[in-house]
């Protein structure tokens, strides 16, 4: 049918357009709900919301395979004679002033097309499905460039492929945020990247540096590619240092304390102009880093890794994996500013929390901080150290104090689950709650995708194989003992000395 077919086709997509704007200015053949039309009304545009978001993703794949099935037809069009660069710009050309981009925005995206629709077939179906979005699919590809084919298909499956089993109660990708999945993406990445991330790190260390970029309106930009650990820590102790001085006498926002925390840092100096020119009287210029406050980093450490035993990575709390080596250096050196969490070796969930002090109250904010991660509200990602803790089901009606009954929430989300109807679903020692909004829509938590550490090889679990059948289930011991103590070790040398 051809061109007919495609016309006869963008007709009717015209035609359900004009319709779904009908419905939500409120002139369809029939309201929403005739006992309550303007909530029925309210909640009929959620649902349009809800499947446009799906059909967007559809027309997103659409749009991509199209571009690469264009792509391959100039290029069979074109014979072997055209000069394969000059093909490729006349086609980004084409398809850019096709879609109104511009030359480096349509070969990102013909590259980006290239790669789903060839290369990343779960990628792709989910797309067409409306169960991700093109945002998604961007953070597939681009996560995904620099493996080998086999990892590749790896992580494509560990997060697409509908067999690999998770946790019920878990959100699937396309429900969280895309950043968010390319967080989670990443995490994986580092766990399996075939090369050492300690040699990607030095890399990375040797390129550190600090950049300037002019921008509008007298303003410029001041960034530092850092070490994970220093940049963390620094952004950490500007937040807190923001959070410290914010009061009723104070007008600055958080975002501009912590800008002029900053400067007054980097400069040597109260920064009093900027004080004065935010609506500050500039009465307290020593505050700010003269506080006192301490940077603080969270550090997840797996157990054999931590002996050195291994180099799989860490896990550094608002950033990601980082190398063992700078873990351990954390661990080494940190002081109390570290809190550090061992793993268990067996499935990889948190087994031990360091803490300086024997108050319950501590202790349970550090384990609540470690279980959730992150403000739990949906598509929230502020930090653990900037987070307030609170019940699930309040004190004065009974709740309890235990962890399962609490939250992990950034001031602005604790103020909105006190001053609105959103609620939490219950929670679990190990799990962190979902959310319910005022509409009845139910939003599952991000799990989080904990993994067993990897094991020396020198060492075997030993309630894995040994002569054991495969097939018959071995439940890992409580404890697992690898050598003797170095105090074992003298006395069995004593006890056991030859002959002189």
């Amino acid at each position: 049918m051809g061109k007919a077919a495609v016309v006869k086709a963008l007709d009717e997509i015209n035609a359900a357009l004009a319709a779904l704007n009908a419905e939500v200015d409120g002139c369809g053949s029939e309201p929403f709900s005739v006992a309550d039309p303007l909530a029925g009304l309210g909640d009929g545009c959620l649902d349009i919301l809800a499947g446009a978001r799906a059909v967007e993703a559809g027309i997103a794949a659409l749009k991509a395979r199209a571009a690469v099935k264009y792509t391959d037809t100039a290029q069979a069009i074109a014979g072997p004679d055209v000069p394969v660069q000059a093909l490729e710009m006349a086609v980004a050309a084409e398809i850019g002033a096709l879609l109104a981009l511009g030359s480096r925005a349509a070969g990102a995206f013909l590259a980006a097309s290239h790669a789903v629709t060839k290369e990343r077939q779960l990628t792709l179906s989910a797309l067409q499905s409306g169960t991700i979005t093109w945002p998604h699919a961007l953070v597939m590809v681009e996560e995904t460039a620099t493996l080998d084919p086999a990892g590749a298909a790896a992580l494509e499956a560990q997060f697409l492929d509908p067999d690999v089993p998770r946790p019920p109660t878990a959100a699937p990708i396309g429900q969280l945020p895309a950043y968010r999945f390319k967080a989670k993406a990443r995490n994986w990445r580092e766990r399996h990247h075939a090369e050492s991330i300690e040699k990607r790190h030095a890399k990375g260390v040797a390129d550190r540096r600090v950049e300037y970029r002019p921008d509008q309106d007298g303003m410029a930009w001041l960034s530092a590619c850092l070490p994970a650990d220093q940049a963390m820590a620094g952004w950490n102790r500007l937040t807190a240092l923001a959070r410290g001085m914010q009061g009723p006498d104070e007008s600055r926002t958080l975002t501009q304390l912590k800008a002029d925390n900053f400067t007054e840092a980097i400069l040597g100096r109260g920064n009093d102009s900027g004080r004065a020119g935010a609506g500050g009287d500039g009465a307290d210029a020593a505050a700010g880093p003269s506080l006192g406050i301490r940077a603080q980093v969270l550090v997840t450490v797996p157990v054999f890794s931590l002996l050195g035993l291994t180099d799989e990575p860490a896990m550094l709390d608002g950033y990601g994996p980082i190398p063992p080596s700078m873990a351990r250096e954390l661990v080494a050196n940190g002081g109390s500013s570290f809190y550090r969490v061992l793993v268990d070796p067996r499935d990889g969930a948190p087994l031990e929390i360091g803490r300086t002090s024997y108050r319950v109250t501590k202790a349970m904010k550090r384990a609540l901080q470690f279980r959730d991660g992150r403000c739990t509200f949906p598509g929230c990602n502020n930090p653990s150290l900037d987070n307030e803790a609170d019940h699930l089901q309040a004190w004065k009606d009974g709740g309890s104090t235990g962890i399962s009954n609490l939250v992990q929430l950034c001031p602005k989300h604790h103020r909105l689950k006190h001053a609105t109807s959103w609620e939490a679903t219950p929670a679990t020692k190990t799990g962190p709650p979902g959310w319910i909004s005022p509409t009845g829509r139910t939003y599952k938590a991000e799990n989080h995708d904990w993994e067993p550490p990897l094991w020396p090889q020198q060492l075997a679990p030993p309630w894995k194989g040994a002569g054991r059948s495969e097939s018959l289930p071995v439940d890992p011991p409580d404890f697992v003992y690898i050598g003797l103590s170095p105090g074992e070790d003298a006395l069995e040398r004593f006890l056991h000395a030859p002959p002189a």
